[in-house]
């Protein structure tokens, strides 16, 4: 577990925004789950990067961040005095989700799992951002799939991690991306592999479809 001291409601919190794999008011959290994320709570999961979240009139829109979809891949601690069975069910969905439905659905995190399978629009729509945060998002995307600096990553992996970001800003700040020393962007060599998951989410540059991604090379 990562040590950084979750409580269960904390926790919860990580799991209904995965579930939700989207932006989402607080106000709506509240009506839809009865979940309401107050500032300790917003600050902290903010802090550590798990959440990401903005002003959005008088409340706040939240949102799963890049490190809060690695750390649900990682067991969370739902135990809560007073609240052992809803701890015990809270702690066996996540197992069985990331043990057996991953496995059977053909998604390799629960990131494609909740990311691909519903993509909806935003709460409200997100102010333009900027090429530096999205090329620091997508290293920091990259790092939490990568094995090591350098091994190749599917584009088909990488792009639910921006279901928030237009596909054309990210197909740009990749393309950008590509150019720099130590990043490599390639087509699949065995076009027979590809599914038609890995077909969607190629970019097109140099005149050819590509598929991997290696930073670090």
């Amino acid at each position: 577990m990562a040590a950084d001291d979750l409580t269960a409601s904390e926790s919860a919190i990580l799991v209904v925004l995965m579930a939700e794999a989207r932006e989402v008011l607080n106000t709506e959290l509240r009506e839809r789950y009865g979940l309401d994320v107050r500032k300790p709570q917003r600050d902290k999961l903010t802090r550590l990067h798990y959440v990401a979240s903005r002003k959005s009139g008088p409340t706040y829109a939240l949102q799963l961040d890049d490190k809060g979809w690695v750390r649900v891949q990682n067991d969370l601690d739902f135990t809560l005095r007073g609240a052992s069975a809803l701890g015990a069910a809270l702690t066996a969905l996540q197992a069985s989700l990331r043990d057996r439905v991953l496995a059977r659905s053909g998604c390799a995190t629960l990131t494609e799992l909740f990311a691909l399978s519903d993509v909806r629009a935003p709460a409200s729509p997100p102010a333009p951002e900027p090429s530096g945060p999205l090329k620091a998002r997508i290293v920091s995307a990259y790092q939490a799939l990568a094995a090591e600096p350098g091994a190749w990553v599917s584009l088909r992996r990488l792009r639910p991690f921006f279901a928030d970001v237009p596909r054309d800003d990210l197909d740009d700040s990749l393309r950008r991306l590509s150019r720099e020393v130590g990043v490599n962007l390639v087509p699949e060599s065995n076009q027979k592999t590809l599914s038609e998951a890995d077909i969607k989410a190629a970019l097109r540059l140099g005149g050819q479809e590509n598929h991997l991604l290696a930073i670090g090379v």
